[in-house]
């Protein structure tokens, strides 16, 4: 098998979201293929997408050492080792986007990584042309929307995270971010149901199950309330028992307490953590 092979393979698995069998071949011919960028690259992505994010890391750092020309792989590891605040991300996210200005996935990423590092008005230059060049990909609308509540503008980020979630309707992420776009903006009838599929689609995501019982007891909706409540508690940890009984005491109270945990202090919160992280 030779190089061309081994990734058209590795990567109609990835397609396919066979990470273990992307992750089996790569391995199995690393040994053939040591000093080619792209096989250490992509197999940081199978690995990564096994949860093994510190090796995946170091799959990625080989990668950018041996010197990537290809755009794909030079934005994909630098986007895998800006999870880890490595300094050497930018200069490979940027070399990407420079070199390949009509590949939108390099625009994307490099936009995202500007925006959450601060340099927002710079981002949203890079997320708009990634637009123009794919007006149809999900996760190119669901960063200009970070990169716009980022730069002030909360009613263009729903319109970008909505347009998101229309586009990829399953992402369960996304949909929980509008929908606490939405009730930090007083949109508690819109983002209840955002919120509610939210929890239905993430179903090991804690946060996700609170919030959506909150809200629905805020709305009116109280067996769908402690529905959420428990689909929470089955899957909370013990560190998360505090959090569950404090969502449960406001329950008991109705919906004035059930808006105070939510407003006051669960959708700031939440949201602001959940916009700095790459989903």
């Amino acid at each position: 098998m030779d190089l061309e092979q081994l990734l058209d393979r590795a990567l109609s698995m990835a397609d396919e979201g066979d990470w273990a069998g992307m992750a089996e071949l790569l391995r199995d011919h690393l040994g053939e293929f040591e000093d080619e960028p792209a096989v250490h690259c992509w197999l940081g992505v199978a690995e990564r997408e096994l949860g093994m994010e510190g090796v995946a890391y170091e799959r990625f750092r080989r990668a950018l050492q041996l010197g990537p020309e290809d755009p794909y792989v030079l934005a994909t590891a630098g986007n895998g080792v800006a999870a880890f605040d490595d300094p050497d991300a930018e200069q490979a996210l940027r070399t990407a986007a420079l070199t390949a200005p009509d590949v939108a996935v390099a625009r994307l990423l490099y936009g995202a990584y500007l925006t959450r590092e601060g340099f927002v008005t710079e981002g949203l230059a890079e997320l708009d042309a990634a637009r123009k060049l794919d007006p149809d990909d999900a996760q190119i609308a669901y960063e200009l929307g970070v990169a716009r509540y980022l730069a002030g503008d909360p009613d263009g980020a729903v319109d970008a995270v909505g347009e998101a979630t229309r586009l990829d309707s399953e992402d369960g992420w996304v949909r929980f971010v509008l929908g606490l776009m939405l009730l930090e903006a007083g949109r508690l009838d819109e983002g209840v149901p955002d919120l509610v599929e939210a929890a239905r689609l993430r179903p090991d995501d804690l946060e996700a199950q609170l919030a959506a019982s909150l809200a629905a007891c805020v709305g009116g909706a109280e067996d769908l309330a402690w529905e959420m409540l428990e689909r929470g508690r089955h899957n909370a940890s013990d560190e998360d028992a505090a959090f569950v009984s404090a969502v449960e005491d406001r329950l008991d109270g109705g919906a004035e307490p059930s808006r105070s945990l939510l407003m006051d202090e669960l959708v700031p919160d939440v949201l602001r953590r959940r916009l700095q992280v790459r989903p």
